[in-house]
């Protein structure tokens, strides 16, 4: 049975455990590997604040801005972007421009302006444009088959596939209108989802916070880029590519990316970098580019010098404010209005220069947790509340101090569920001392219940904080009762024998002393002393002492009757009693000492339980006592007797009978 309850017992403590660990890691570790990204942001290149130039010097950002917007009256033709695209085509010759925008529809109103744009773009060999995936299935099947035949000839990566089960949760794509279609070469995914890094949809740590990037992406069986990819592929020359469950290979440049493949995303956290004016990259508005392209048509100096973007990656984006249908933010943990268009900047980022966040992996974050909680509730287990109390803070805030260097140098590793899981072992690992404490003191009440009163200890264990030699005066009735002949009777049988008397004789007078509301004292060999009125406060302590004593000689015949049938020896007893002052206390040394009463009293009631010998009683009282339970006992009074240790002689009686 114990067993059994144990086994619940730990069951139900593994379930809470995991419960706990469940909440914190879905709802909190976001919050806190947010706040841990933010705070440990790096920088691509050293600002120039007079010059407000700042971030990477590889990937640099022309954004449709409310500057633009204001001077050319969004929403614009299409060819309007012409300048934008032509500027950078004869002028600035940038490694790779990406187009970060989805175009789905033709201009109705200004095809010649459609027309001119699609021929602008044809003109480049290095142009990406943006495409999304979409979860809805298409409206039309026939049409959407064939364009999904058409999307993956001109598009789908040439992928060495290891993967086991590709993620598949797309139905459709948002389809490029055809001169728009024929017009581009490359293409890039622009899809982002949130939620956290580990990319369990089933977390429900889908907060609207953006923190990975999916640079591959996976539609209808074939293996298609985002615009971070296809940016990286054609500054290499489109190298081989090889994809697993756990990188993406690039086995030519001896390069690859670790990801995660998910049920719904093979997905790569991100690595964010400082923000200056909103942005972590080299950023210009289109409209300083679109009048520069106008100044170099006319032979006057642009407003911005195409040798900046040489070589360079160029990502052309939108960001106005609210209401323009051009604004592109997200919620990433270091911004809640970062530009998509940075975003997608960082990720090229983090691809070319291989500087990714290392996450950890799950059974490393889980060994550490374990690892905690073991040490902690063995610090609380084996030392005392101060130590281990400070030890687990020392170990919880030393954690958090180790969390916060590995993000510093880009190591991703739970930060709060591990604290919260220290936090909770602690709860439990005091809870379970304090059971076990409990349970320790109730076996030694009960073994030392065994060797004093219990009233005594709970006495003790009231005051426990003050305890000290000394105690008071007070009235109570001392009772002592010893074997007769019990020294010759010891000598005709074994030890063994003895002890089995004298603890079938105690334990049936134990119970009877108990009964009346005295406490066992002590026993002295063969004798016991018990007291009544302290520390049980009881104002008929002379009453119930007699009738204990005349009880305890009613039992005594019984064992003698029982004890015949076992062929063991005929014992009698003789009980003295008598209630007067004592001394009631703690008796000794500061080391040690005993609850106990002395006094005349206490020697009187010794000196009464002897004359039972001499009179040939079972029960002598004094006259004190007699004065106190005269009218409930039937008595022969002996008179002026000599007591030894007394100067004069005094009346005792002897109890025949107790009347009920």
């Amino acid at each position: 049975m114990n067993k059994l309850k144990f086994a619940i017992f730990s069951i139900i403590i593994i379930l809470a455990l995991y419960f706990v660990h469940f909440l914190t890691y879905t709802f909190v570790e976001p919050k806190a590997y947010d706040f841990m990204v933010k705070h440990s942001l790096t920088e691509k290149l050293p600002f120039d604040k007079n010059k407000q130039v700042y971030g990477s010097g590889d990937v640099i950002l022309v954004m449709i801005d409310a500057k633009t917007a204001e001077k050319y009256r969004w929403p614009w033709k299409r060819e309007t972007n012409c300048k934008l695209f032509e500027y950078f085509i004869k002028y600035a010759h940038p490694k790779v421009v990406i187009h970060d925008s989805i175009l789905t529809t033709l201009d109705k109103d200004n095809p010649s302006s459609d027309e001119k744009f699609f021929k602008t773009i044809n003109k480049f060999d290095n142009l990406i444009v943006g495409f999304m995936p979409s979860l809805r299935s298409w409206v039309v099947n026939d049409f959407g088959q064939k364009y999904d035949k058409s999307f993956k000839d001109k598009f789908a990566l040439n992928v060495e596939n290891e993967i086991k089960v590709l993620p598949d949760i797309y139905s459709s794509l948002m389809p490029m209108p055809e001169p728009y279609f024929n017009s581009v070469k490359y293409n890039g995914s622009v899809s982002l989802f949130p939620g956290f890094i580990d990319g369990n949809l089933k977390s429900y740590a889908m907060d609207e916070i953006y923190r990975t990037h999916e640079y591959l992406l996976a539609y209808k069986g074939g293996l298609y880029p985002s615009l971070a990819l296809r940016a990286f592929l054609i500054m290499n020359n489109n190298p081989k590519m090889q994809v697993d469950n756990s990188y993406l290979k690039f086995p030519e440049m001896n390069y690859k990316v670790k990801h995660k493949v998910t049920s719904y995303q093979i997905l790569t956290p991100i690595k964010f970098y400082k923000l200056w004016n909103g942005y972590s990259h080299q950023t210009f508005s289109a409209v300083d580019i679109m009048d520069s392209y106008d100044n170099l048509q006319k032979g006057a100096a642009p407003v911005i010098k195409p040798e900046l973007f040489k070589d360079k990656i160029v990502i052309i984006g939108a960001n106005v404010p609210a209401g323009t249908g051009l604004n592109d933010n997200r919620n990433t943990p270091i911004s809640p209005n970062h530009p998509g268009a940075d975003i997608q900047a960082t990720a090229i980022d983090n691809i070319i220069h291989g500087d990714f966040l290392n996450v950890l992996p799950k059974w490393f974050n889980i060994i550490i947790t374990l690892l905690g909680m073991l040490c902690v509730y063995g610090i609380i287990r084996f030392y005392d509340l101060f130590k281990s109390s400070l030890f687990t803070l020392i170990i919880i805030f030393g954690y958090l101090g180790i969390s916060a260097l590995c993000f510093y140098f880009g190591i991703v590793i739970n930060v709060i569920t591990p604290p919260v899981m220290f936090v909770v072992t602690m709860i439990l690992a005091y809870t379970h001392k304090f059971i076990l404490e409990n349970r320790s003191k109730e076996k030694v009440k009960s073994a030392m219940g065994k060797y004093m009163s219990e009233d005594v200890m709970k006495r003790v264990i009231m005051n426990i904080d003050n305890l000290g030699l000394g105690g008071k005066k007070a009235v109570v009735t001392v009772l002592f009762a010893d074997i007769r002949g019990f020294t010759s009777m010891s000598e005709t049988m074994s030890a063994q024998q003895v002890s089995e008397i004298l603890n079938e004789y105690f334990t049936e007078m134990e119970p009877i002393i108990s009964k009346y509301n005295g406490i066992i004292n002590k026993f002295i060999g063969d004798a016991v002393m018990a007291i009544f009125g302290e520390p049980i406060q009881d104002k008929n302590h002379a009453l119930n002492a007699v009738k204990c004593g005349y009880e305890m000689l009613l039992k005594v015949k019984e064992l003698q009757k029982k004890w015949a049938e076992e062929g063991k020896p005929k014992i009698e007893i003789g009980v003295g009693i008598n209630t007067g002052e004592v001394f009631v206390g703690n008796i000794g040394s500061v080391n040690r000492m005993e609850y106990t009463v002395i006094g005349d009293t206490v020697n009187l009631a010794s000196r009464l339980e002897s004359y039972n010998k001499v009179y040939k009683t079972k029960m002598l009282i004094s006259s004190s006592t007699y004065e106190e339970t005269k009218s409930f006992i039937d008595v022969i009074r002996i008179s002026d007797v000599e007591i030894r240790g007394k100067s004069h002689k005094m009346d005792i009686y002897e109890v025949l009978k107790v009347i009920n």
